[in-house]
């Protein structure tokens, strides 16, 4: 009986760090998605500031535009 609960418990520790080394990788994974995810929304927000800037260019542009050709 205590030969088969000591195999049993090496294999229980064996699951338990393979586990625990899975768990490590999945949690550097997410760490790595996450920031990730940060780099896109803030490139994101550029790329939304520089639309913006670029379509009040172009406003402005259209106005100076109208007033040359309909003075």
């Amino acid at each position: 009986e205590r030969g088969r609960l000591q195999a049993r418990i090496a294999t229980l520790s064996r699951r338990l760090s393979d586990t625990s080394e899975n768990l490590a990788g999945l949690r550097s994974t997410r760490a790595h998605i996450d920031r990730t995810i940060a780099e896109m929304d803030l490139a994101s927000g550029e790329i939304l500031d520089n639309s913006q800037t670029l379509l009040d260019v172009l406003k402005k542009e259209m106005r100076d535009l109208g007033k040359i050709i309909d003075p």
